[in-house]
């Protein structure tokens, strides 16, 4: 047996006691890959868990970079990286791999979209969600069944938390269960409620519990249920949603992969829930010099230049983020017609 135990004897000896991981469990770890969309709350546990358990091969993905108000619970980022506005992607990565030399990260500071998420997540064992969008899990859910990969949904608000594990064609996936993504601006975020640190460490460690069995080939015990926890409120449920999948769902049952194989054009404009902005994305890959652009935008607002964005703040209200790959997220309003506006005049056609 000690050929399947780890150079670095020591590393995992807690968790290789664990029997239903075992050595055998280990070494599938080491060999297993992973990606994680998004880098925020869910997202920084969910990898936290993962690289400290050895898996082997772990894509990050996030679009977005650190504020001051992700500290208060997105446990990988310090205040450095929020004066830095480093990319949650890159700052996550740079903390991971000090963690775990033996654990290879692959960060990407990108929006996943249809033009690239069958390039991000179609060569993994496992998909983890981390993120706060709707849409962005309908196309998740879409990659998951075209490949056959299972993923693992979680969302946590206020002090309410959220989490389904999906496997393809076996369990009700996620079109099954919510039919298609929410209006924008309908439901509650964390940045219109708010949300407390302890739920999403419960929603994310009950995601990484779940995609260890998963990785370990213990899928007798996985939980196939909707889980519901309220920590202010003692709350708890567990939803049997066998009887949730649909004889009749566009997408596991006709194939229908709508936001996998959505109109490109409008994906590349986007309100971001519940943080009064907007997000602009070129389909053609393009590079722009920030510092270029810092003294071309220098004489008409404060500028703020890091290694990796651009901040021009127009005026007390709305503020442009420009970004290398010629991405700006555009703040201070959610109406995609200004925002299309402000992007002419500001960036050009």
């Amino acid at each position: 047996m000690s050929e399947l135990i780890s150079a670095n004897d020591t590393r995992y000896s807690r968790q290789r006691l664990f029997s239903p991981i075992g050595p055998e469990g280990q070494l599938k770890l080491t060999k297993s890959r992973i990606a994680i969309v998004g880098m925020g709350a869910l997202g920084t546990v969910i990898a936290n868990h993962m690289v400290r358990a050895g898996v082997g091969f772990i894509r990050l993905i996030d679009r977005d970079f650190v504020e001051w108000s992700n500290l208060q619970r997105q446990m990988l980022y310090d205040e450095e990286d929020a004066l830095q506005f480093a990319p949650k992607a890159l700052a996550a990565a740079n903390r991971l791999r000090q963690v775990n030399s033996e654990v290879e990260i692959e960060p990407h500071v990108t929006d996943l979209n249809p033009t690239n998420a069958q390039d991000l997540l179609g060569d993994v064992d496992l998909i983890l969600d981390g993120t706060d969008n709707f849409s962005v899990r309908f196309l998740i859910n879409d990659v998951s069944l075209k490949y056959n990969i299972p993923w693992i949904y979680g969302g946590a608000v206020g002090s309410r938390g959220v989490t389904m594990t999906i496997l393809p064609h076996q369990t009700p996936c996620f079109r099954c269960m919510f039919g298609q993504a929410p209006s924008q601006g309908t439901g509650e975020t964390c940045d219109t409620i708010g949300v407390i640190g302890p739920i999403v460490d419960l929603v994310a460690s009950h995601q990484a519990t779940e995609a260890l069995k998963l990785l370990v080939a213990e899928t007798k015990y996985l939980n196939l249920n909707l889980v519901h926890y309220d920590l202010w409120f003692n709350q708890h449920s567990a939803i049997n949603v066998t009887k949730a999948k649909k004889s009749d769902c566009p997408a596991c049952q006709k194939k229908q992969f709508d936001y996998l194989d959505a109109d490109l054009e409008g994906e590349t404009i986007q309100t971001l829930c519940g943080r009064n902005s907007v997000q602009i994305h070129p389909i053609e890959a393009r590079h722009y010099d920030l510092s270029a652009w810092a003294v071309k935008w220098n004489p008409l607002g404060k500028i703020e230049l890091s290694p990796f964005l651009l901040k021009f703040t127009i005026n007390s209200k709305l503020t442009l983020v420009l970004f290398a790959d010629g991405r700006v997220i555009i703040q201070g309003t959610a109406d995609i017609t200004e925002a299309k506006s402000l992007y002419s005049r500001y960036i050009g056609a």
